[in-house]
């Protein structure tokens, strides 16, 4: 990469026509007879965050020089999915803090949580339907039905102390990178790439997503709730077994494995600092953030071969922007 790369804020202004005719299409398809429906989902969608999604999408059209007016009605669609898992999780993870506000369910309740997230998905699938392309539905809706699976494994992971790395990675794959995946797999698709590329392209998305995951799990042991937007010590009161513990738990003495044992089985996160003095003595972040490094190179060594432009460029900074990431 480039020391001329321009930074991640740069990378967005490239795509900021773009995005604003992503936000016609969001605000245009937002639209209900039902006034609770919209409020809810304006809540969450206009609470900020870069949208990366369906930046990603985006940015890898511009990679590919594909022009197709359908990439803003499918960008809405990504972060229309993306919006509805955020409405559920919060709801199934009991979370009070997103983006430095209060939560949706916190504001409005978890049944309207839930049902608005329900409307976003049906409204998604709506959209991806007027694009006339099975190709499109297939990847949008394996996406989905993957995205689900990893929702119900993580639940089914939780308070369990002895979840492997390869179990973990599994399900923020499913999970998180799914979708960064699908987002990128589009542009390819839109853009009439042949296989290799197409197959490249999710590549792409698929480690960058999982670097961004693992980068936000560190942030739960290694940062401030001013900084995340989002309550210190989550995880770990949700009973989530996540890199930093699983490589913490690996290279522990007996009586910290107990401790850590302990307070991942009950969700103690009053535990919270012998956790982080746990983490730090046995360097896990700093392996954490080796394995997220290892991620942002795949992604990088995935689009090595397209040509190189503005996009591609903006795209290799996406990936060694997010190993310092804060937020």
């Amino acid at each position: 990469m480039s020391a001329s790369a321009p930074s991640t804020t740069a990378a967005l202004a490239l795509i900021a026509d773009d995005m604003r005719e992503v936000d016609k299409v969001i605000a245009a398809r937002l639209d209900s007879s039902v006034a609770l429906v919209g409020d809810v989902a304006r809540y969450i969608i206009l609470a900020g965050g870069k949208r990366l999604r369906p930046a990603l999408l985006l940015l890898m059209s511009g990679a590919l020089q594909c022009s197709d007016a359908r990439r803003f009605n499918l960008a809405a669609v990504v972060e229309f999915i993306h919006t509805a898992t955020l409405l559920h999780d919060d709801v199934v993870d009991e979370s009070t803090l997103r983006r430095g506000r209060s939560t949706a369910n916190e504001s409005f309740g978890n049944p309207a949580s839930v049902l608005v997230g329900d409307f976003l998905y049906s409204r998604a699938f709506q959209m991806m339907v007027e694009t006339g392309d099975m190709r499109v539905m297939q990847i949008l809706a394996d996406a989905t039905n993957v995205i689900a699976e990893g929702e119900v494994q993580q639940l089914v992971n939780t308070h369990d102390a002895t979840l492997s790395e390869p179990d973990y990675l599994e399900v923020i794959r499913s999970k998180t990178a799914k979708l960064f995946e699908a987002s990128a797999r589009l542009a390819a698709v839109l853009a009439g790439a042949d296989a290799q590329v197409e197959q490249r392209c999710a590549e792409y998305g698929k480690a960058l997503g999982t670097a961004f995951q693992v980068i936000d799990d560190a942030l739960d042991y290694d940062g401030d709730v001013r900084e995340m937007g989002k309550n210190i010590g989550d995880d770990l009161r949700e009973g989530k077994m996540t890199l930093p513990l699983i490589i913490a738990m690996q290279r522990a003495n007996p009586g910290q494995q107990a401790l850590l044992r302990r307070v991942i089985e009950q969700g103690a996160a009053e535990e919270l600092a012998a956790v982080v003095d746990i983490v730090q003595a046995t360097e896990a972040m700093a392996a954490t953030r080796a394995a997220a490094a290892a991620q942002a190179q795949r992604a990088v060594d995935a689009i090595s071969t397209l040509q190189a432009n503005s996009y591609t460029e903006a795209l290799l900074q996406l990936a060694a922007q997010l190993l310092v990431r804060r937020v």
